[in-house]
């Protein structure tokens, strides 16, 4: 993954996160990250984490809404909350968070130094320098809230954090990653999301070296009298100003304002890919969650996107809204949260890590077969259709313990609808 990942449009939306959802999202962000550490390492979740897209997905896979600034929240929230009881054994520290959280980061990472040896006055000093830098330095109208510090044992970092522009109602992301960081003024983020509001001053892109140079030289020089003078003196130029596109040429990705999830925000082959693995590879590698009735087989699929989460490549990750077709969404969209499901993925999960503690990995790689038959049969199969698939979600979320911010969903008046789902496979492409 590049340093330099790409940017975001993310609606401001209010709310919390229902305990009943909470709790399951820290267990399979907890179980997730244990994945990607056991096959690929700390330094790969931390590059991870950085990957706007990536985390976006991985929000959405967890049954957070799937385009609202909210996802920030709630993943760094659930980390914290999932792997501080494991920061001794895995080697991660998930620091800071939002609102006065934010302020504790430099203290919680002296004392998480104090125990693990680390440079911890250093990383203080870096995380508060971090902070200056996108509220400062970035001049985009948006207000820092958020700032997380995700450090390992070795010293290696990731932060997140977030602002937010009431007026537009939107947020801005910003991810930053020490891995290659040589400077904290000359492009140091790995990746800023949020809309383009107009003109920005970024003084932390290094073409703004020269104005930082003589912004500099003009506060050794010149009284403060002088300066203000100055500046009321400055009338209104016909130039085109600069934009946050000339000083950032990163890959873009537009979360819409509405809720819902319609077909164009899916890669429907990448999806068809997903429920056709399912099919096949499913009685083969998970007997045991296919016996499970009326579950089972839905649960292999919500694991096929996971293991994607786990497996994927950057490029794959441009559409987080199809992620959510996993675990739904806390506020029905694309569905309702079906807990069942949910519950049976943490299960697989979970057993599939403790067992690859013990150097038993059949069950994780099993997971790795289910994404690489996701890959392949996604080039030659003709499932069914995004709005088919929704439309079958919803008329069996009843019996797969759909739940939502209002409510459990009611069972369906015509039991009819909920026979005879078109979700299980899908045929060869002519």
């Amino acid at each position: 993954m590049t340093r330099r990942a790409g940017s975001a449009d993310l609606p401001l939306h209010g709310g919390r996160v229902p305990a009943w959802l909470g709790q399951r999202m820290t267990q399979l962000g907890v179980v997730i990250t244990e994945a990607i550490v056991h096959h690929y390492g700390r330094d790969e979740f931390l590059r991870r984490l950085s990957h706007p897209f990536w985390f976006q997905s991985f929000g959405s896979v967890m049954g957070m809404d799937w385009h609202s600034s909210g996802v920030t929240t709630s993943v760094v929230g659930a980390l914290k909350r999932g792997l501080t009881p494991l920061a001794g054994e895995l080697g991660l520290h998930v620091c800071g968070g939002r609102g006065k959280q934010s302020r504790l980061t430099p203290g919680e990472l002296i004392a998480v130094g104090a125990r693990v040896g680390f440079d911890a006055t250093a990383l203080a000093a870096t995380s508060r320098l971090i902070a200056k830098v996108d509220s400062a330095a970035v001049q985009d109208g948006f207000d820092l809230y958020l700032h997380s510090f995700i450090v390992t044992d070795d010293g290696r970092w990731t932060v997140v954090q977030q602002g937010m522009n009431g007026d537009l109602r939107q947020a801005r992301r910003y991810h930053w990653l020490s891995e290659g960081l040589t400077s904290f003024i000359d492009d140091p983020h790995s990746a800023i999301d949020g809309e383009t509001g107009g003109a920005i001053v970024n003084l932390a892109d290094r073409r703004a070296a020269a104005s930082r140079d003589a912004q500099l030289d003009l506060l050794r020089t010149t009284s403060p009298d002088r300066i203000a003078a100055e500046a009321l003196a400055l009338e209104p130029r016909a130039e085109t100003p600069v934009t946050a596109t000339d000083q950032l040429t990163l890959p873009h990705l537009a979360l819409p304002e509405r809720h819902e999830v319609r077909a164009g925000d899916v890669i429907a082959r990448r999806l068809q890919g997903a429920i056709a693995a399912a099919a096949e590879r499913g009685p083969e590698d998970f007997a045991d969650v296919l016996a499970t009735p009326g579950v089972g087989a839905r649960t292999v699929r919500a694991l096929a996107l996971v293991a994607e989460v786990v497996h994927g490549a950057p490029c794959r990750f441009s559409d987080p809204a199809r992620f959510s077709f996993a675990h739904g969404g806390k506020d029905r969209h694309p569905f309702p949260v079906p807990t069942r499901v949910y519950d049976e993925t943490i299960r697989v999960l979970k057993a599939a890590v403790s067992n690859a503690r013990l150097g038993r990995d059949e069950r994780l790689e099993a997971l790795a077969r289910l994404d690489r038959e996701s890959r392949r049969l996604e080039a030659v199969v003709e499932g069914p259709s995004v709005d088919d698939v929704l439309r079958d979600e919803r008329s069996l979320s009843h019996a797969y313990g759909g739940r939502s911010t209002f409510g459990w969903e009611p069972e369906p008046a015509d039991q009819a609808c909920a026979v005879g789902s078109t979700i299980t496979g899908g045929g060869p492409r002519s």
